[in-house]
């Protein structure tokens, strides 16, 4: 029941509806014995007149695709937000966004049709103007996707306009683990753990979804997500090469973070890490010490910033 003091209006219907959910809420969440998700609803839009100079811009962005090769597989589903934020990393508001389907020229797997709900039907003689992508991102400082290696990729492809923009990654450039969050870094096990859910498998909804992860506060830093994004895309990184690396050590290299590359994309095929620059000197030290034997053999190392990070060039 509401409790009205002389002065003040009933709440409008809706208004009411959602106190009284949010009361029932909070009392089930009171027992101790449950725990109720919020429906995600997408951060509200800065007026443009309110952007000041010191204010950045980004862009996240997400596709959905016929398959995981970024040689082969295609963009059906593209979208992007573009959002504001402060230098320090506190997301303060969404411009606007670009949403397209397109056809991939070849039938859409069921397995897409079932994740995602995207038919071919709805995909017939849909395209996506470079041109169009080219004037939404040009304002942007910085290009983040949750899973950048994968996104990217696909992006640069579609318009290679993505090549000219720093990236960032809001899944490996935030140390997930570190915070607490053990039960997996998927966007929709994210949102879970601050609270929320939504519907995913659609390319605007997960950019929404993105963002708002980007605003929530890391429970063990007391700092914004992307303000740990933005400190680890400011780091350049040095890519290691243990090129001729014996077959016997894989697994040691893999307990110590290398990855291997077939060569097909033009790089080594060889086992590589991505270090800071501060554990470079260490890394080549390992290297010469427990993989060649020789303290005299060049390393192969390469460094990356933020503009060639996640890009298949690097």
């Amino acid at each position: 029941m509401w409790n009205l003091t002389r002065g003040q209006s009933r709440p409008s219907g809706s208004v009411q509806r959602s106190n009284e959910f949010e009361r029932a809420a909070a009392f089930l969440e009171s027992s101790g014995e449950y725990r109720v998700l919020r429906r995600l609803k997408p951060l509200p839009r800065l007026d443009p007149s309110r952007v000041e100079t010191s204010l950045k811009g980004g862009v996240f962005v997400d596709v959905e695709t016929t398959g995981l090769d970024p040689v082969r597989d295609e963009i059906v589903d593209f979208a992007m937000v573009h959002f504001w934020y402060s230098i320090d990393g506190v997301v303060l508001g969404l411009g606007d966004r670009f949403e397209a389907l397109r056809d991939p020229g070849r039938p859409i797997p069921p397995a897409v049709t079932s994740l995602t709900g995207i038919t071919g039907d709805m995909v017939s003689g849909r395209t996506v103007d470079c041109a169009d992508v080219a004037e939404f991102i040009a304002p942007a400082a910085l290009v983040v996707a949750h899973n950048s290696a994968f996104d990217r990729r696909f992006c640069e492809r579609l318009c290679p306009v993505f090549a000219e923009k720093a990236w960032a990654c809001s899944l490996r450039d935030v140390p997930w683990n570190e915070e607490g969050f053990v039960n997996g870094a998927k966007l929709a096990s994210l949102a879970a753990a601050f609270g929320f859910f939504y519907d995913g498998h659609r390319a605007a909804a997960d950019c929404h979804a993105g963002i708002f992860i980007l605003s929530q506060i890391l429970p063990r830093t007391g700092r914004t997500v992307l303000s740990a994004v933005l400190q680890s895309a400011r780091l350049p990184r040095w890519r290691v090469w243990a090129r001729g690396a014996p077959f016997a050590l894989r697994e040691s290299m893999k307990r110590r973070g290398y990855r291997w590359n077939d060569g097909t994309d033009g790089q080594p095929r060889s086992w590589f890490a991505d270090v800071e620059e501060e554990a470079l000197e260490a890394e080549m030290g390992f290297l010469r010490q427990r993989v060649y034997g020789r303290d005299d053999i060049d390393v192969d190392v390469r460094r990356i910033t933020a503009f060639e990070r996640y890009s298949v060039r690097c």
